[in-house]
């Protein structure tokens, strides 16, 4: 059955790597899946394609209930997540009411060269939960699973799968848990009939029918193991909200959380789960000078519950070339993974060469698939000036545009100590630049980070705040990290939520330790989700005949809403000489109308003993949200800068009246631009009295995504008595609707701008597709004139 291509489907091709000469095949069909509802939510597909070619269609329908422009967006991408297609399907533009659209179309098709898992990217516009149209697909491929994968939601992760298609049968074909679990239906018309759960065998497990409220529930008691999987649901009436612990919610000890994989029929059935990130990175490309040898390192992963083998091998699309593995095969224990390094040479200049490493289990081989290495005389783009913004697209970041390996730790964001040597805290200690090589200091026991933050005294000694055994203790290193010497904090009875310590912002170089903040929950506002009451205290520590004294805690308040740290890295306290400025927002009444969280100040005087008054800076909308976290920095004279914190609203800015007084006064709070909606403030002051400041600012109909919101991540500075400019978008997201980039500010002492950040969409589906995180650094060597890509080069 070949479909026509609708005048409506807009396409964008992509150029797909050839990797041989192939026998044309004659054109292929879509196959309609027998059992394939119209479903509802976003997420994708994987398919586990032959050669020849592959075809996939889909279609949609718009429910036309609320008042949204419902785009779907598909992307195909190969194995190695090289783009090869792209296609939309408009929102029908018919007016909102109750009458859903008609079935609108879009095809896909990719030739196939060589076995591999392709993905199937299945987004819309203005509805990330896939709540307002519904949409299936067809394929010739034989092997393929969905994946439900909707945006995150601010609550326990769930991924109900929607059937939407009354009086059609459906199956949803899954892999039961061993352990206990419930099937719940809801939303089962009244007349559905018998809905049964069988093995793949066809043998019966239990029977549902729905109650007079449309719901189904079935208990399955935990066992050994589950006979003849997979299991499936069949419903003679397509019309049900599915829920199956293990399935579509999860709990600690399931094979692979947070992955909704089902499939409509039992044929399609593949052992993704289990071949999940078999060999990671998917891609990668390499720069280097012209008969030198480069080497990439790939990791290889069983995510099975047995030990296994993965045999590997090289594909070459055109003669073979020198490339070699340093293994044909690794035996990995259960959810293994072991790096294995690729070594390669560098062609001639002005050229380049292409290698495919396949990965394939020994007890599996029809579940093979493979990763491409691409290798190129020159320089990489990276190592040049951005051309801002850099516009990161679906499955091309960094790397596969610019070439962009980072040779140095990226776990977190840099720091720079008094002699301008680069650190950056690790999961289990820190990384430091030593003779031009990175090395690692574990802290003693067994730790876990309280702070990504590392800072310095003027003597060169390193601390950090780390976890363990339940409670936090801070660090110290008086040999550039090489050992630490740990002293507890005092303890309180209730867990602390968040720690805080001064870090360098530009102008506040510590006489000794740094002071601490500690933010403690006491309250939680079950009406206003992101409202909650949090103890600030404030810790002093001091060395006395060269021990270190934490001190009791000094109260400030209890009003604090708490502290917003995974993006932006505010920094709540500056100091200079005895004053110590703590900076935090604060919780209202909510019957109270005020216009936003307050930005509060006060200072403790260290020769007095003494904490001043609270001063009220400003207000960052909206009121009692935790997202709101306010930033202080100071100048070369002393002078105080702050930053409200707002949730998609401008930042108010106010400077203090006198130098390292928080009492005298304070300039009044303004905007920093108009129309600016921020949030997640990084803020340092340059060494000219230069503010600068890096956030997440949201774009609103604009393109790439003309017909949602997208977020960037955006910089903007304030000269010494000028008004702020307009922002500057640094980075563009690949996806609309929600994202943030976990970004995190830093200076060194030499004024350089480093911005450390981490892409992460709202789409369950593009972030499940590749385990770990994208961290990178960007850096500014002129004030925020220029930026790039950083290397340890640029570090030293």
């Amino acid at each position: 059955m070949n479909l026509p291509r609708p005048a409506h489907c807009l396409l964008a091709f992509a150029a797909a790597l050839l990797l041989r000469p192939v026998v044309p095949a004659r054109a292929a069909e879509a196959r309609p899946a027998p059992d394939m509802p119209f479903i509802g939510g976003v997420g994708g597909v994987y398919l586990l394609a032959e050669p020849g070619e592959l075809v996939i269609e889909i279609e949609k329908k718009d429910l036309n209930r609320r008042d949204v422009r419902t785009e779907l967006r598909a992307i195909l991408a190969g194995p190695d997540r090289e783009v090869l297609q792209e296609a939309t399907i408009a929102d029908d533009g018919l007016p909102r009411g109750r009458t859903p659209g008609p079935v609108q179309t879009c095809r896909l098709t990719a030739r196939v060269l060589r076995r591999g898992v392709y993905a199937l990217n299945v987004t819309v516009s203005q509805d990330r939960y896939g709540e307002e149209m519904v949409w299936r697909f067809r394929t010739n491929c034989a092997r393929y699973l969905v994946e439900t994968a909707r945006g995150h939601r601010d609550a326990r992760h769930e991924e109900p799968i929607v059937l939407a298609q009354p009086g059609k049968t459906g199956a949803v074909v899954f892999q039961p848990r061993t352990g206990a679990f419930r099937v719940e239906l809801s939303r089962l018309p009244a007349d559905g009939g018998e809905i049964r759960l069988v093995d793949s065998l066809g043998t019966p497990v239990a029977s549902l029918r729905a109650d007079s409220h449309g719901q189904a529930i079935h208990e399955m008691p935990a066992a050994r193991s589950r006979p003849n999987p997979p299991w499936r649901l069949e419903f003679p009436s397509a019309q049900a909200t599915v829920q199956i612990d293990g399935v579509t919610r999860w709990q600690e000890g399931d094979a692979l959380p947070d992955h909704c994989l089902w499939t409509p029929q039992a044929s399609s059935w593949f052992p993704f789960a289990e071949n999940r990130w078999l060999l990671t990175p998917y891609r990668r490309q390499i720069f280097g000078a012209p008969g030198r040898t480069v080497a990439m390192e790939f990791q290889v992963r069983n995510e099975a519950t047995r030990p296994r083998e993965i045999r590997l091998g090289l594909e070459f699309p055109g003669d073979a070339w020198d490339v070699t593995l340093p293994a044909t095969s690794l035996r990995l224990a259960p959810r293994e993974s072991r790096p294995v390094r690729v070594r390669a040479a560098v062609p001639a200049a002005g050229s380049s060469r292409v290698v495919h490493i396949r990965a394939t289990p020994a007890d599996d081989s029809s579940s093979s698939t493979y990763a491409t290495l691409a290798v190129r005389a020159g320089e990489a783009p990276a190592a040049r000036p951005l051309s801002l913004p850099l516009q990161l697209t679906a499955y091309r970041h960094e790397n596969e545009q610019f070439g962009h390996l980072p040779d140095f730790p990226v776990e977190n964001q840099l720091y720079f100590d008094p002699h301008h040597r680069p650190f950056v805290r690790t999961a289990t200690g820190i990384a430091t630049l030593r003779q031009g090589r990175w090395e690692s200091t574990s802290l003693p026991g067994k730790t876990s980070p309280a702070s990504s933050k590392i800072t310095f005294d003027r003597e060169g000694r390193v601390y950090v705040l780390a976890n363990r055994d339940g409670g936090t203790e801070l660090h110290v290193s008086a040999d550039g990290g090489r050992t630490f010497v740990a002293t507890p904090l005092p303890r309180r009875e209730r867990p602390p939520r968040a720690f805080e310590l001064e870090e360098f912002t530009g102008h506040n170089p510590l006489d000794g330790p740094p002071p601490i903040l500690r933010y403690t929950q006491t309250a939680k506002d079950e009406k206003l989700f992101w409202r909650s009451l949090n103890d600030l205290e404030l810790f002093l520590p001091r060395f006395e005949q060269g021990r270190l004294i934490i001190g009791e805690p000094i109260h400030v308040t209890r009003q604090c809403i708490g502290l917003a740290s995974h993006s932006g890295i505010p920094s709540s306290v500056v100091s200079r000489g005895d004053q110590v400025h703590v900076i935090w927002g604060e919780a209202t009444d909510p019957a109270e109308k005020v216009p936003g969280v307050p930005a509060c100040i006060a200072t403790f005087d260290r020769s007095r003993s003494r904490l001043s008054e609270r001063t009220v800076l400003g207000y960052g909308a909206p009121a009692n949200d935790i997202h709101n976290s306010p930033s202080l920095t100071m100048d070369g004279p002393g002078f105080l800068h702050a930053l409200g914190g707002t949730h998609g609203k401008p930042f108010p800015y106010a400077a203090s009246l006198q130098p390292n007084n928080s009492a005298a006064g304070w300039s009044p709070a303004v905007p920093t631009g108009e129309n600016t909606n921020q949030t997640y403030i990084g803020l340092v002051c340059g060494p000219d009295g230069t503010l600068h400041a890096v956030f997440r600012l949201w774009r609103y109909q604009t393109a790439p995504f003309p017909l949602s919101t997208h977020a960037t991540l955006a910089y903007q500075r304030k000269p010494p008595g000028r008004p702020w400019e307009a922002p500057r978008v640094l980075v563009a997201a690949p996806f609309s609707e929600y994202s943030v980039f976990y970004h995190r500010l830093t200076i060194d002492r030499r004024g350089r701008l480093f911005v450390s950040y981490d892409y992460w969409s709202t789409f369950w589906f593009y972030r499940n597709d590749l385990p770990g995180r994208r961290r990178t650094v960007m850096l500014s060597p002129d004030g925020g004139d220029t930026w790039k890509l950083a290397v340890t080069a640029d570090l030293e």
